[in-house]
C-alpha cells in the first residue's frame, strides 16, 4: 500500500469531507490521527478504522485555538509516530451578507478555515522536514476561486486565502521534500451543506449546471486527496484540483 508505515493526521475527520479522506488514506496504509472539535465524531471515525484493521486515533481540538492544536498534534504524534502526511479539511459555512456581518462573524471564519490551516500546518511541518519527505493538502473551495455569490464574503476570503497560503509554502517547503497543494471542491453533499449552507434550489441549480448532473460525494474528494498525497503526486506542488462536476472550468 502507497502510504503503508505514514502516519497522517486529517482534521475536520468526524464527518462530511474530513472522514472520507481519513478512510480513504487508512485503505492506502496510512496510520491515521483523526481530529475533530466533535469528539463524538472523531472516536466514530477512529473506530471505524480500527474495526477496519487499521490504526488510528481520535484527538479533540478546535483548530482556531493553537494551543489546542499544538496538544492535539503531540498527542497523535505519541501514539502513531510522527506525521507524514497532513490533510486540513475542517471548516464552517454559512451565508451573511456584508450588512450583516458582524466582526464575531467574520474572525470565526477566517479563525478556522485559515488561522486552522496555519496552526495545524506549523505544527505538523517540522516531522516531515526531519524525514525529508512530507504532503500537505489543503481543502479550500470554489469559492476561494471565483467569490462564490452573495453572502460568502468571509467564506471565500477565508478560502481565497488557504489557495495563497498553501501556493506561498510550496516555494518554501519544497527543497525539504514536502509538497504543498489545495483542492477546491464544488458543492458536495455534506452535513455542512445540507445543514448550513445549500436550500433545495440552490442542489437543483448545482445539478443543472454540472456537466456531470450531479453534485459531489466525500469520496470524490478523498480521492483527489489520496492522489496528491501519494509518493505518485511528488512532482506536483503548488497546485489547485478542483473536483466541481464541470460546473466551473
Amino acid at each position: 500500500m502507497e502510504l503503508e508505515g505514514k502516519t497522517a493526521l486529517v482534521t475536520g475527520a468526524g464527518s462530511g469531507i474530513g472522514r472520507a479522506v481519513a478512510w480513504r488514506l487508512a485503505r492506502a496504509g496510512a496510520a491515521v490521527a483523526v481530529l475533530d472539535l466533535d469528539r463524538d465524531g472523531a472516536a466514530a471515525t477512529a473506530a471505524a478504522i480500527l474495526g477496519g484493521g487499521g490504526r488510528a486515533t481520535a484527538v479533540t481540538a478546535d483548530v482556531a485555538d493553537a494551543a489546542a492544536v499544538a496538544a492535539a498534534v503531540a498527542a497523535a504524534r505519541a501514539v502513531l509516530g510522527p506525521l507524514a502526511v497532513l490533510v486540513n479539511v475542517a471548516g464552517i459555512g454559512e451565508f451573511a451578507l456584508l450588512g450583516d456581518l458582524s466582526d464575531a462573524r467574520w474572525r470565526r471564519m477566517l479563525g478556522v478555515h485559515l488561522d486552522g490551516t496555519f496552526h495545524c500546518t506549523r505544527a505538523a511541518v517540522p516531522d516531515m522536514t526531519a524525514a525529508g519527505w512530507g504532503r500537505v493538502v489543503n481543502v479550500s473551495s470554489v469559492a476561494g476561486l471565483s467569490g462564490g455569490g452573495p453572502g460568502l464574503a468571509h467564506y471565500a476570503a477565508a478560502k481565497g486565502g488557504i489557495i495563497a497560503f498553501s501556493k506561498a509554502l510550496a516555494h518554501e517547503l519544497g527543497p525539504a521534500g514536502i509538497t504543498v497543494n489545495a483542492i477546491a471542491p464544488g458543492l458536495i453533499d455534506t452535513p455542512m451543506a445540507r445543514d448550513a449552507m445549500v436550500s433545495d434550489t440552490l442542489r437543483r441549480q448545482a445539478i443543472e449546471g454540472a456537466p456531470v448532473r450531479r453534485i459531489g460525494v466525500p469520496d470524490d474528494i478523498a480521492a483527489a486527496v489520496a492522489y496528491l498525497a501519494s509518493p505518485e503526486a511528488s512532482f506536483v506542488t503548488g497546485q489547485v484540483l478542483s473536483p466541481n462536476g464541470g460546473r466551473y472550468m
